[in-house]
Formats: C-alpha cells, structure tokens, sequence
C-alpha cells in the first residue's frame, strides 16, 4: 500500500463539473500542501484508490481509466471523476515542489529558463541514464545576462544516503535540499526557490469529441486568416481553449471528421492537443489546447521575442524538430510547417499546430498550387510540381521554418514573388546565410533543401543535431565542489 496525494481544488473542480457529484471537501480538514490524502491498493481485477481528507471519515474508492479515475463515493454510493495528473505519490519526494521526476535534461533546462524562475531556481529529476539516481539542476546568472542552467549528480552512499560534494553527506534528499538552501557550500550559488511547475491541465471530458456550439464561449477574438478566425473560448465556462472557426466551403465535413480522427490519435507533449470538434453547423469549430503567447510567427516579431538570444532560438527549433520526429515515427505528414503554424506557451515551449489541415482544404487557390494562399515558399519543389507530400517535403517546409526563427519571423525569399521563387528554386537557387545565422545552423537548413527528397535527414537526427547544438562540446554536469 502506498499514499497519494491529489489537489483539493482540482479535486472540486472535477467533481462538480459532473453530473454525479462527489461530496465537497472542507478546507478546515486539508492539510496545508491543500490536498487531500489518497490509499491506494492493489485489489484484483482493478486498481482501487481510497482518499481520506485528513482525519475525516470521508472515503473514496477509485478505479483508474486513463486521465480520468473514477471515484465512488461510500457515502452517498454516488460515482464521479476526477483528473489523474493531480495525483502523486505521497510521503515521498513525488509531493515535493523542487521533484520533477520524468524529465529529460534538456526539458530541466527549458522550464528553469522560462520567464517564471530567476537565478537560484532549482529542481531535482531523475537520472536519465542512470536509474534509481538523481540530479540537481540550477539556473545560474550567465555573461552578458544570459542565464545559464547548470546539473550536479547526486550520488548514493552505500547506507542509503546521499552527497554532492563527499565532503559532506546527507541521509535524504530533503535534508540535503534545507542544507543548500542555507549555503551555496561549492554549489554554483545557494538554493532559492523551486522551479515553477507548468499548470497542471485538466484531461478532456472523456466523451466529449463532437460537441454542442452553446458549449463554447467566445471571450476573444486572437486573429483571423485566410480560412477563418482564431479565438480564445471556454468551454462549459470551466476550460479555457482556443478555437479556430473554418470559413463555410473551407472544406467538406466528412473528409474534415476523417482527418481530424486521425489528428487527435497525435498526442504528443511538442504538439497542440486537439480536444474536439463543432460540425453539425456551419462554420466548423476546432478546439484544442490555448496557448498564451500565440504563434511563433507573432511571437517572434513581439517585444519578447525579438529580444531572445540565439540560444533560445535554437532551443525552438530542437522543440519543434521533436514534435516532427513524432509525427514521422507516426507515419503521418504535416503539409503545412511554418512559423504560423507553431504556437508558444506561456513558459516558451513550442508546439506544432493545424497538422494535417490542409490535405482537406477545397478552396480553389490553395489547391491549385500557384494560387495566391498557397504556401509557395514553404513547400517543397515536388509537392508544388506533382502534389507529392511527404515527410520529406515537410524536412523542406523546417528549412524554411528555421530561417523564419533565426530572422525573427521574416519572409523567406525576401523580395521575391512566388512565381521568382518557384522558378529560382527549380534551377538551383537556396537562400544565402542570413548575417545573424552561424554558419552550422545554415549547413542544416541547406541539408533539409536537398534536391532529392531521399537526401534531406531524418526529423530525429535533426532534433538530436539540435539538442547538441551547444552541448556537444561541453562537460555535461559540473565538477564536485
């Protein structure tokens, strides 16, 4: 048997969005991390979970299904559900704000940089490679105010406890933490406060995939294109989402709900999660997950945006490679990757948007390949001369992608038309460097314009390219104190 803990608020939230509510919980009762307590045992043939708010004789019997577990209440015998992400294991480091448990190095560095924490966050993941170890990860004030993350293993002693430094040992993990906070005793700098966690999103409605319109609320309108709007939106004024309307004859319903069935099988951490859709009224409504600061197009051209160093815009680029390495190991083709196509989070992590949309598009324009909305100069030379699209013309649509990052969201082919560019492409011609553009960036973005889509790489060597982009050459943890 093992305790878990789960969110009060999160907790209630869930519970009375259901129509077979559970018992409200009294705040007086709820420890101070506001949680309530949860058992959890094996019981064959279903995992069964009891909670117990503090010493309250309120009991809850929990069935796992997915994001949701289900809940029975032994009081009122009433069912409900509550949103399995809230959940952690109890009285181990599972419930400590610094512990991140799955997460890769590069993700440790990602959150750490975000514009929430400051020099002296700090969060503890697990080992990579090593299982059963652990490491410290510290953001650290860097030259010419750009911060830097730096990692320290935390090594085990054979009675259990553990150190950094062997000149001093700590029995757990905790104490070490209250010791580093008082100190920085050979660390880069002392502790200060943990690492903003993302805001844990509440799992979609099970069920809910075609929805009723009523159900969405318009609150704002983000942006409109040549297909239809973009905006943000609540649904069952509890989930804020945005939702993109199609203009009507964008595209037939039928081949729209076969896609989009496709799509939301993609679930991916780098891509935009599709949650559902609006199709017995036109226009059509597609809902996913918001995403605070907008395209990367945009973003990239704001006041934050074009203030990031280059670091950082590689960083976007390694993002959105992954989420295309996962779309390739999917077998499935994006067809349309562009900046305008990536949306950003509030803690500057990319995701990859609108995948497959266009395969359904019917507008006149768009599929005539020389059309005015056609992507012309993202799109790969055989899929404008024969329609041929493939992973590797999306490889194409990143090379163009990353001159849009590393110029701060300017036009490829800059002053030239469309028809120039189908043209100049066709007998050779490949943008030259852009003057903010290091030389080895530029060598990737020619890789991906290959002639010969066999010769462009593979997504997954290009984000692991980029994963090393800065690390390759240096020492990946920093020395015992």
């Amino acid at each position: 048997m093992c305790l878990l803990w789960i969110s009060h608020n999160a907790f209630k939230e869930a519970s009375s969005r259901l129509s077979a509510k559970l018992p409200d919980l009294d705040n007086s009762l709820i420890p101070n991390h506001h949680s309530a307590l949860m058992h959890m045992t094996h019981v064959f043939p279903v995992l069964w979970i009891v909670i117990i708010a503090s010493c309250c004789c309120l009991v809850l019997v929990f069935g796992r299904h997915g994001e949701w577990w289900k809940a029975k209440s032994l009081s009122t015998r009433k069912e409900g559900f509550i949103p399995s992400n809230y959940v952690a294991q109890a009285d181990t480091m599972e419930t400590e704000e610094w512990f991140f448990k799955e997460i890769t190095r590069k993700d440790a560095e990602r959150q750490l940089l975000a514009p929430a924490n400051k020099p002296g966050a700090y969060l503890i993941r697990e080992s990579e490679t090593s299982k059963g170890s652990y490491s410290l990860s510290i953001r650290d004030a860097g030259p010419q105010g750009s911060d830097v993350v730096k990692h320290y293993k935390i090594r085990s002693l054979d009675n259990g406890g553990y150190y950094i430094s062997p000149k001093i040992t700590f029995p757990d993990i905790i104490k070490m933490i209250h010791h580093y906070h008082k100190q920085a005793d050979g660390l880069c700098r002392k502790l200060e406060r943990p690492c903003e966690k993302p805001k844990a999103q509440k799992p979609w409605d099970k069920d809910a995939w075609e929805i009723s319109k009523e159900s969405i609320k318009m609150v704002k309108k983000l942006g409109a294109g040549q297909f239809g709007e973009v905006w943000m939106a609540y649904y069952n004024n509890t989930t804020k989402v945005a939702v993109k309307t199609l203009k009507p004859g964008t595209m037939s319903v039928e081949a729209f709900l076969e896609e989009a069935n496709l799509m939301k099988t993609l679930q991916h951490e780098r891509l935009v999660r599709l949650y559902a859709v609006v199709t017995k009224i036109e226009p059509i409504y597609i809902i996913t997950e918001f995403m605070a600061n907008g395209s990367l197009l945009d973003f990239l051209k704001s006041d934050a945006g074009s203030k990031l160093q280059l670091p950082k815009l590689i960083d976007f680029s390694a993002q959105i490679a992954e989420g295309m390495a996962y779309i390739e190991k999917k077998n499935y083709i994006h067809r349309d990757l562009r900046a305008a196509n990536v949306l950003v989070s509030e803690s500057l992590l990319c995701k990859i948007a609108d995948f497959g949309l266009a395969r359904v598009i019917e507008d006149d324009q768009y599929t005539a390949r020389e059309g005015a909305k056609f992507p012309i100069k993202w799109t790969a030379p055989e899929a404008i001369n024969y329609g041929s699209f493939t992973i590797k013309s999306d490889m194409w649509s990143f090379g163009i992608l990353l001159y849009e990052i590393i110029t701060y969201g300017k036009i490829p082919y800059p002053g030239m038309s469309n028809g120039e560019v189908m043209t100049s492409v066709q007998r050779g011609y490949r943008m030259p460097r852009p003057e903010s553009c290091p030389t080895e960036l530029y060598d990737i973005m020619n890789t991906c314009w290959k002639n010969k889509p066999d010769d462009r790489p593979t997504f997954d060597y290009i984000q692991s390219v980029l994963d090393d982009f800065y690390t390759a050459t240096e020492g990946q943890y920093q020395q015992q104190p």
